[in-house]
C-alpha cells in the first residue's frame, strides 16, 4: 500500500458534494444550475449568488445558505473521500454515524468507514492509502475492523453469532496474518463479545470423565446483538417470575362464545403467564382470540396495550379488536433514527397486558427493548406465525422462543375460514404444510397466471394491476399491491415500478424522482420527522412535492420528508416480499420470475401469498422451482443463542 497526498481542486469536491445530493434542500435541477450562477466552489456560496438561481427567491436563498453552512461536517468528509477515489455519497452516512468531527476520526482510523452500510473493504483500504502514509494490510486497526465487518455481514442473513473458526477464516482470506490478535483487539475494544462453548451435560451417576466443552461451539457476536439476546432471555424469566394471575380462569367463559378449545386455552394462558405465545396460520382465528382477550381484560378494567411491527398491521389489529393499536416503535417512544426508546426500565409502559401481533417480524433488538419496557408483573402476549419469513433484522425470536420450550405456546390449527370458501387461506395452509395444492376458485379469489419468462411476467403484472383486476373485480388499482422476491430483472421491483408509474402516474419525478400521486415505500425508520414520521416497510402516497421536500400520507399518518430521509424512499407499487410482511392489501399480485428460483423458500412463498385479503393473482414464471421450494426448502437456519439462553435460564 502506498500513499498519495495531493488533494483534488476545491471545485471537484464541491461538484461531488452537490451532485451527490448532500446539500439539504437543494434539488437535482438546482444543483445542475449552480455553475451557471457562478457558484463553483464553497467560497462562491452566498445568499446573494443563490438568488441568481432560477426559481430561488430571497427567503429560499437564505435557507439554502444556512443549510450549506450546517452541512460543513459532511463537506469535510466528501473532501476526504474524493481524495481517495471513494464515492461522495457515503459522506452523509459517515457524518451522521461518526458525528461532527467525522473527517478527523476517519483520518485517525480510515477503517471506521466499515461501520457504515454499503461500504466495501476496498473503499476503506483506498481511504487508508490516501490518509496514512506507509500503511499496510497488517495494521491492527484493519484487523479489528474486519472482525466487526465479518460479524456485521453475517447479521444481514439474520445471524446474531458466528463460530470463531468462520471469523478467523474470513480474516485470513483478507490477508490478516494474525487473526487471533485481531479477534482479541475487537473483544478488548468492546464492540465484540466472546461466548465460551457451553459445558456438556454432566451425569453424576456415570463413571466416565466429564467431557470437555467443544471448542467448535465458541462463538463471537457484535456486542449489541449478544447483549440483546441476553436481555431477552433475562427479561422473559423476570416477567414469568413476577406475573400474578389477572383473573379467575372461570372468567374466560364470559368470552367463550364461538371460540374453540385451543382458542379458549390461549385466552386463559394470558391471564396467568408472564410471557405467552399464540401461533397459527391464516384463517385459524388468531385475531378472533386476541379480540376475546381484549374484551375480557377491558371488562376487568385491566390496562391493555396493542401493537404490531408495521403501521398496516397495527391498523388491522385496531379494526379487529376495536381497541387502539400502534406500531411497536411508537409504543416504545422511538427516538428518531438513533434506535433509542423513551420507554425503558426507568419509564416502563403503563399497561398491565401488552399484546404484539405479527411477532415473527420482531428482531432481537426490538424485542429486547419491548421486554425491558415491561414492568414487573406485566403480561406479554406475542401473536405470530412462525411459518412466515423471520425478521429483516438479526435474530429468530419467535422461533427461538418456541424451540426453547421455556415459554408457553398455544398453536391454533383449525381452519375456520375454510367453511366460508377462503381459497387464499386453503392455498396458504397447503403451502405452510409443504404442499402446493390446486385450489378451486370460481369466484376468482385466487387466479394463477402462467408466464414463460421475466419479460412476459412483467407485462402480465402491469396488465393485471392497470386493467384486468379493476375491470373484472372492481378493485381500485390503489388497493392492489405487487409483491416480488427480487429487485433486479424485468420482474423485479425497480423495473416493475418504472412500468407501473408510466401507466398509473406518469411524470418527471420533480422531487428526488417522485411526483404527487406516486406510491412510495420506506426502506428505513425515520420516526423523528414531523408530524409522525415513518417506519421501515410502510407504504404511502405522495401528496405534495416542492423545494426538495415531499408530503406523504402513510398508514400511520401524514409526514413531511426532507434531507437524507428522502434517500430512504423508493417507489412502492411493487415491493419485495420482506417489505410486504406485516401488511395486507385487498388485492395482491405475486410475481415469481425465473431469476427468483434460487431465493424461493416455503416461508417466502407463504409470506407472499398471505398478504392478500380478497384477491390473489400469482404470475408464475419460475417453473418447477416453485413446487420444489414449497416442498423442500425451509428458510436457511439462523445462528442465534436465544433458545439456548432461555433453556439455561429456566433449567
Amino acid at each position: 500500500m502506498t500513499s498519495s497526498t495531493a488533494g483534488p481542486a476545491p471545485d471537484v469536491v464541491f461538484a461531488a458534494f452537490t451532485t451527490a445530493g448532500l446539500w439539504p434542500g437543494l434539488g437535482k435541477r438546482a444543483a445542475a444550475e449552480l455553475p451557471e450562477a457562478g457558484i463553483r466552489t464553497p467560497d462562491d456560496v452566498t445568499a446573494d449568488k443563490l438568488v441568481g438561481l432560477p426559481r430561488v427567491g430571497r427567503q429560499r436563498a437564505e435557507r439554502l445558505f444556512s443549510s450549506f453552512l450546517a452541512a460543513a461536517p459532511t463537506y469535510d468528509v466528501v473532501e476526504l473521500l474524493v481524495t481517495a477515489g471513494v464515492s461522495a455519497r457515503l459522506a452523509a452516512n459517515a457524518a451522521e454515524a461518526l458525528g461532527p468531527d467525522a473527517a478527523r476520526r476517519l483520518r485517525d482510523d480510515p477503517w471506521m468507514l466499515l461501520s457504515l452500510s454499503q461500504v466495501t473493504l476496498a473503499d476503506a483500504d483506498r481511504l487508508a492509502v490516501a490518509v496514512l502514509p506507509g500503511v499496510d494490510k497488517q495494521d491492527a486497526r484493519r484487523g479489528r475492523a474486519l472482525v466487526s465487518l465479518t460479524l456485521r455481514t453475517a447479521t444481514r442473513d439474520g445471524h446474531t453469532v458466528l463460530p470463531v473458526d468462520l471469523v478467523v477464516a474470513a480474516l485470513r482470506a483478507e490477508g490478516v496474518e494474525d487473526p487471533a490478535a485481531a479477534v482479541l483487539a475487537a473483544v478488548d475494544g468492546g464492540e465484540v463479545l466472546d461466548h465460551e462453548p457451553p459445558e456438556p451435560e454432566f451425569d453424576p451417576e456415570s463413571d466416565e470423565e466429564p467431557a470437555e466443552p467443544d471448542p467448535a461451539l465458541r462463538m463471537l457476536s457484535l456486542s449489541r446483538y449478544g447483549m440483546a439476546e441476553e436481555a431477552v432471555a433475562e427479561n422473559v424469566v423476570r416477567l414469568a417470575a413476577t406475573a400474578e394471575r389477572i383473573a379467575d380462569p372461570a372468567s374466560v367463559r364470559s368470552v367463550a362464545k364461538g371460540l374453540d378449545p385451543a382458542q379458549l386455552e390461549a385466552v386463559a394462558q394470558v391471564l396467568g403467564a408472564g410471557v405467552s405465545l399464540l401461533t397459527g396460520g391464516p384463517g385459524t382465528g388468531k385475531s378472533r382470540t386476541v379480540a376475546s382477550v381484549v374484551k375480557l381484560l377491558e371488562s376487568k378494567g385491566t390496562e391493555v396495550a396493542l401493537a404490531a411491527p408495521t403501521g398496516r398491521a397495527a391498523k388491522r389489529l385496531e379494526e379487529l379488536t376495536d381497541h387502539p393499536a400502534v406500531t411497536v416503535h411508537r409504543l416504545l417512544g422511538a427516538q428518531g433514527t438513533t434506535g433509542g426508546f423513551a420507554r425503558n426500565e426507568e419509564w416502563p409502559l403503563d399497561a398491565d397486558v401488552v399484546v404484539v401481533d405479527e411477532a415473527s417480524m420482531l428482531d432481537v433488538e426490538l424485542t429486547a427493548a419491548l421486554l425491558e419496557a415491561c414492568a414487573d408483573g406485566t403480561h406479554l402476549l406475542l401473536v405470530g406465525d412462525p411459518a412466515q419469513l423471520p425478521s429483516i433484522g438479526p435474530g429468530h425470536v419467535l422461533g427461538d422462543m418456541i424451540d426453547s420450550g421455556a415459554v408457553p405456546v398455544t398453536e391454533l390449527t383449525t381452519l375456520h375460514r375454510q367453511a366460508a370458501g377462503g381459497a387464499i387461506a386453503r392455498l396458504a395452509t397447503g403451502v405452510r404444510g409443504g404442499e402446493l395444492v390446486q385450489v378451486e376458485s370460481p369466484d376468482r379469489e385466487v387466479v394463477i397466471v402462467p408466464a414463460t419468462g421475466s419479460a412476459e411476467a412483467a407485462r402480465r403484472v402491469v396488465q393485471l394491476v392497470t386493467d384486468s383486476i379493476p375491470r373484472a373485480l372492481s378493485l381500485d388499482p390503489a388497493t392492489v399491491q405487487v409483491v416480488t422476491p427480487v429487485h433486479r430483472g424485468p420482474a423485479g421491483t425497480i423495473e416493475l415500478n418504472k412500468a407501473l408509474k408510466a401507466q398509473l402516474n406518469p411524470g418527471d419525478g420533480t422531487v428526488y424522482g417522485f411526483d404527487v400521486g406516486d406510491r412510495v415505500v420506506a426502506t428505513a425508520n425515520h420516526l423523528d420527522l414531523e408530524p409522525v414520521g415513518f417506519a421501515n416497510g410502510e407504504v404511502g402516497v405522495v401528496t405534495g412535492a416542492r423545494d426538495g421536500s415531499l408530503s406523504i400520507d402513510f398508514s400511520s399518518g401524514p409526514c413531511n420528508v426532507t434531507g437524507t430521509a428522502l434517500s430512504d424512499l423508493k417507489h412502492g407499487w411493487a415491493i419485495t416480499v420482506h417489505r410486504a410482511q406485516g401488511s395486507e392489501w385487498p388485492g395482491v399480485v405475486v410475481v415469481l420470475p425465473p431469476e427468483a428460483g434460487g431465493m424461493l423458500s416455503r416461508p417466502l412463498v407463504y409470506t407472499a401469498l398471505t398478504r392478500a385479503q380478497k384477491h390473489l393473482s400469482i404470475v408464475h414464471a419460475s417453473g418447477a422451482a416453485l413446487a420444489r421450494a414449497v416442498r423442500e426448502v425451509d428458510v436457511r437456519p439462523r445462528r442465534t443463542r436465544l433458545a439456548q439462553l432461555l433453556r439455561d435460564q429456566t433449567d
